[in-house]
């Protein structure tokens, strides 16, 4: 469940890589930054905590990673937890897509497309179209608030901190209907590096076992 939850987190990332708009006279000027600091990236890699506040489990968890994504469509996010065994990746490439739990010693495979996890919260860094048309846009403390126009499964509102860097997104939270929140700061963010096609590869360790979904 758990690597379910961050794969949803992963795939609400993946859509925001593609939600910023054309610009228009009436654009917000952060809105603007964003979308033009977008427009020439082609891939990104760096590091990221992630910070889990389960209001109805009454308990906050803490994942430290790293990703990779090449736009538009392939990505990879290894997650770490205290346990040095706890470890999750979540690969998208192309249309398929793998959860590896290290500690479990097992894997899911399933195909991904945007209709099924588009409105999951793993969805939001690569295709979710105009901003201005998925959601309702505000700034407050300096921070962009985003609230759905339409259901996007049980998220609330989404808030992104703009950087000052190559990369336009210092931090991102996502808010849910049962009050939890997922805050995902980004650390190190190297735009336009080069990733290799390997970077995206996945060869089930020795004593894993691969579960098709």
């Amino acid at each position: 469940m758990k690597a379910l939850c961050r794969a949803g987190i992963v795939l609400l990332l993946f859509s925001l890589c593609g939600v910023f708009p054309s610009p228009s006279s009436g654009a917000d000027p952060v809105v603007e930054k964003i979308r033009k600091a977008y427009e020439g990236i082609k891939d990104l890699k760096g590091s990221f905590v992630q910070r889990s506040v389960l209001k109805d489990l009454g308990r906050t968890d803490t994942f430290k990673g790293t990703f990779v994504i090449a736009m538009p469509s392939r990505m990879r996010w290894q997650y770490r937890g205290e346990d040095t065994q706890q470890q999750t990746e979540v690969i998208i490439n192309g249309e398929e897509m793998i959860i590896y739990q290290k500690k479990e010693k097992q894997a899911f495979r399933g195909r991904f497309d945007r209709e099924t996890y588009g409105q999951a919260p793993i969805a939001l860094l690569s295709g979710l179209g105009n901003l201005e048309k998925e959601f309702e846009i505000s700034v407050k403390n300096g921070r962009l608030i985003l609230k759905p126009k339409k259901p996007m499964g049980s998220v609330v509102s989404i808030d992104i901190l703009p950087s000052d860097g190559a990369f336009p997104i210092a931090s991102l939270g996502i808010t849910d209907r049962h009050g939890n929140k997922v805050d995902i700061t980004f650390r190190d963010v190297s735009v336009n590096a080069g990733v290799a096609d390997s970077a995206f590869d996945f060869t089930l360790p020795k004593g894993a076992s691969m579960y098709e979904k």
